[in-house]
C-alpha cells in the first residue's frame, strides 16, 4: 500500500555505532521503534529517532497524495541499514614532531517504512502459469 524512504547522509556518527542503534529497531513497528530511540543510551539514537519520525512523515503525505487511508500503528520498519559514508582526514601533532592520524568516519542511514500488506506482496512467489 504504501512505502516511504528517509535517508540521511554524512552524519557524523560513525557506522559501527549506528548499525547497534539501526539494529535495535529493524522489524519493529513504527511507533514501538520510537519508544525504543527515544529512550535508548546511545549518542546515534537521536538522529535515527529524527529519521523514522521523518519517514513515518513522508509516509503520510505519500497516502494524502495517493487519496489513501494511513494508519501509522501500520508501518513497519520494513529495512534500515547504515552505509559507510566519506572519512574526514584530520593529523594530530606527537611526541618528537611526527603526526598521529585521525579517522572521523560518517555515514549514511537509510530507513524503509512500509505496510504489512505491502510486505506480504513482496515476499510471495511469483504465481504459476496453468498447465494446458
Amino acid at each position: 500500500m504504501v512505502e516511504s524512504v528517509a535517508r540521511v547522509r554524512h552524519i557524523r556518527v560513525t557506522p559501527m555505532k549506528a548499525r547497534r542503534v539501526v539494529n535495535m529497531i529493524r522489524g519493529k513497528q513504527a511507533i514501538e521503534a520510537l519508544a525504543i530511540l527515544k529512550f535508548a543510551p546511545q549518542d546515534a539514537s537521536e538522529p535515527v529517532y529524527k529519521l523514522v519520525a521523518s519517514a513515518m512523515a513522508n509516509a503520510r503525505v505519500k497516502a494524502d497524495a495517493a487519496n489513501e487511508y494511513l494508519a501509522e500503528q501500520d508501518l513497519y520498519v520494513s529495512q534500515a541499514f547504515v552505509d559507510e559514508g566519506a572519512t574526514l582526514k584530520r593529523f594530530r601533532p606527537r611526541a618528537q614532531g611526527r603526526a598521529f592520524k585521525i579517522l572521523k568516519r560518517t555515514s549514511h542511514i537509510t530507513i524503509v517504512l512500509s505496510t504489512p500488506d505491502q510486505l506480504v506482496t513482496k515476499g510471495a512467489p511469483a504465481a504459476k502459469k496453468e498447465a494446458k
